[in-house]
């Protein structure tokens, strides 16, 4: 559907924090001086969770003492895996010295080192469906734009493969087990087994060189299996079984969703629409498509995006969701250039495609 894309820029473009600004001039526009893009940098250096994660980096480079999440007695972005997130959602650069000491640090660093906090054991991502601290490691690089110095392709690979099963099986339980543990049952992987997780889908849509009509079809053909919500598996994912029950880095569950309805409102999932599209798929996947028209829906004559929107997903970085890019929600405006941005970029990538 046609969708007045200059509204919303102007809008943001007036109100909008210094990185979103950046991000709409450099990645929507294609339009930006080096000057414009160094001063806009200079003004995220200011802020304060820039100079909070900068002032936790390890003399190796590691941020904070933790990786996924935050460990005891720190805030939620001093540790290696948001931090690197925040460094890299903010457009700071490739070559800002914080983000590629904390990128050197993910080659210098073992991933049997404690500060992967997996108390030295390494969960193979090939050997344990949806989980691994390797995945999560590379969603970071992907994130940051460092897959042309970082190797990551073996786990580019993984991801596609993981989506790719999807369509070998007929469901998740052809592929998972039942163990008893303490008298209650827990679905398992079976050892090598595939299937996508939250940061397969991160590292595919911060990533191009996968990017083929072929692959991107096979995508858009396991997200529309995936979403049928006419199964009795609706809604079951797995765990990893490593002589005792560890979750999963976010495995995609069967009947997974683009937003849900409460008390007659429609609330979207502003970040799994955006990277269904960034990967190419909207004109493929009808339940996207629809997502898209019902986001583009509520951007009224101003360009502002009215959206209800899923704020755990929105608010903050983490390590599972967590798009916010404005210093503080505390006035309106800034929570919506923070929804406007993000609509702004669904409906680039959605018309963009591949």
């Amino acid at each position: 559907m046609a969708y007045n894309f200059q509204k919303s820029i102007d809008f943001l473009l007036e109100n909008a924090n210094p990185s979103i600004r950046l991000r709409v001039k450099k990645e929507v526009l294609g339009n930006i001086t080096a000057e414009e893009e160094a001063e806009l940098i200079a003004q995220i250096k200011e802020e304060p969770i820039y100079k909070l994660i900068a002032s936790c980096q390890k003399e190796n480079g590691w941020l904070g003492n933790g990786f996924h999440g935050p460990n005891k007695d720190a805030g939620p972005y001093e540790n290696q895996e948001v931090g690197t997130k925040w460094l890299a959602e903010k457009a700071i650069g490739k070559d800002d010295p914080v983000l590629k000491r904390a990128m050197d640090a993910f080659v210098t660093t073992e991933l049997t080192d404690f500060c992967y906090r997996t108390k030295g054991k390494y969960f193979d991502e090939f050997r344990y469906a949806a989980n691994g601290q390797n995945l999560i490691r590379c969603a970071c690089i992907a994130r940051a734009g460092y897959e042309d110095i970082i190797d990551i392709r073996p786990q580019i690979q993984l991801a596609l493969d993981s989506f790719k099963r999807v369509l070998e099986v007929d469901s998740i339980l052809d592929i998972t087990r039942i163990k008893k543990v303490s008298g209650k049952e827990k679905r398992v992987f079976n050892d090598f087994e595939k299937w996508p997780c939250y940061y397969h889908l991160d590292i595919l849509a911060h990533t191009m060189f996968w990017k083929t009509e072929n692959n991107i079809k096979m995508l858009a053909e396991a997200v529309k299996k995936l979403m049928r919500t006419d199964r009795p598996e609706c809604q079951v994912g797995g765990d990893s079984w490593v002589g005792y029950v560890l979750g999963t880095v976010g495995c995609l569950k069967e009947g997974y969703t683009l937003g849900y309805d409460k008390d007659g409102v429609h609330h979207t999932y502003l970040d799994r629409v955006e990277w269904l599209c960034r990967l190419g798929l909207a004109p493929y996947v009808p339940e996207l498509q629809a997502e898209v028209n019902l986001l583009a829906n509520t951007i009224d004559e101003n360009g502002i995006c009215r959206a209800s929107v899923d704020e755990n997903q929105l608010k903050g970085i983490s390590t599972y969701g967590g798009q916010q890019l404005e210093v503080d929600w505390k006035t309106d405006t800034k929570k919506l250039c923070d929804i406007t941005f993000r609509a702004l970029l669904i409906m680039f990538y959605a018309n963009k495609g591949a």
